[in-house]
């Protein structure tokens, strides 16, 4: 009965079962008419969805496990190295940094919208530092190592960037005055949100929403932000609103004529977790031990991926540029 328990537990916390199924003991389901019973009906949603993505793949013989094996070995590997980090990290800023805060708005229509603008600048500025400075790019490359788009791709994510995201924005957001009450409900909306943009074209296969596309950024967006060509590198930064992305001009819809391949630029072992999982420490720790000089040697972890102190860069600005103009010559 001992193994069976912990299976139980684990999927239950898998499919984020254990709000939904507390306040049905403690309450009924009465319960459910309230904003928590509505929060805790959400959980399981892509869970669930992940669940028939993955059927619907098998169903259409088209399952690999590659596809699916290196999120889910990270996500048991986090689940072993830390549990509390995230949440640790939200609270200790809240209270280092709301004092300093020159005003506070709380929950309400003007607040939830000067709230999410606030938060979608705070995820921008996290996630572009994440593509453009090569330590924080060790970090992030896990999520984008994955070779194929699906649900699971929400799993795959380096047990620190986790901490490193909620610091960025959550100082950002609190030092704005967006309440913690606000930036909690944000936080959870934008949460899965962020997470039902990773469906892949198996179980949807058109990624547009139809007339949603021009105003959020779908999952046919952030399959784009997820791809290793040239063109379509260090694109589509936001979550949910893409107003950021158009300012700071990292806007990009997919190509009718570029196919997305996903993926990292550098080659992995093949099924290796470990190379997914550390390879960039690993390649970055080589570049900074043969670079010549300490000037170049605390260069290469805080310039873009790609740098290289001999001028011969790979950085994405740079392949873009070659792949224009090799278009613009045919």
């Amino acid at each position: 009965m001992a193994w069976w328990g912990y299976v139980e537990q684990e999927l239950i916390g898998f499919f984020g079962l254990g709000a939904l199924l507390q306040l049905v003991a403690e309450q009924g389901y009465r319960a459910l008419l309230s904003a928590d019973g509505a929060a805790a009906l959400l959980y399981p949603v892509i869970p669930i969805l992940l669940v028939y993505e993955l059927l619907r793949t098998i169903a259409q013989r088209r399952f690999k496990l590659e596809d699916y094996k290196l999120p889910f070995l990270t996500l048991l590997a986090n689940r072993l190295i830390s549990t509390f980090l995230t949440f640790g990290v939200v609270t200790l800023c809240i209270g280092l940094f709301q004092p300093y805060a020159p005003f506070q708005v709380g929950i309400g229509v003007p607040g939830l919208i000067y709230g999410y603008l606030i938060w979608e600048f705070a995820h921008f500025v996290y996630h572009y530092l994440a593509h453009k400075v090569r330590l924080l790019w060790c970090l992030h490359s896990t999520h984008h190592a994955p070779a194929a788009m699906n649900l699971s791709v929400n799993y795959a994510h380096l047990f620190l960037e986790a901490p490193y995201a909620d610091l960025v924005r959550t100082t950002i957001c609190i030092l704005a005055g967006v309440e913690p009450p606000l930036l909690l409900l944000i936080m959870f909306v934008d949460g899965l949100w962020g997470q039902f943009i990773h469906l892949g074209e198996h179980a949807l296969k058109d990624g547009r929403l139809g007339f949603l596309h021009r105003v959020i950024l779908t999952p046919a967006h952030h399959r784009v932000h997820h791809a290793r060509n040239a063109v379509y590198m260090d694109t589509n930064f936001c979550n949910l609103l893409n107003v950021w992305d158009r300012v700071f001009r990292t806007y990009q819809p997919q190509r009718e004529d570029v196919r997305i391949e996903y993926g990292i630029t550098r080659p992995l072992k093949p099924g290796s977790f470990l190379d997914a999982y550390l390879g960039e420490f690993v390649a970055l720790s080589r570049d900074v031990a043969a670079a010549p000089g300490w000037k170049n040697k605390l260069l290469y972890p805080i310039m873009p991926p790609g740098w290289s102190h001999d001028g011969e860069h790979k950085t994405a600005e740079v392949s873009k540029r070659a792949w224009l103009a090799q278009q613009g010559a045919q």
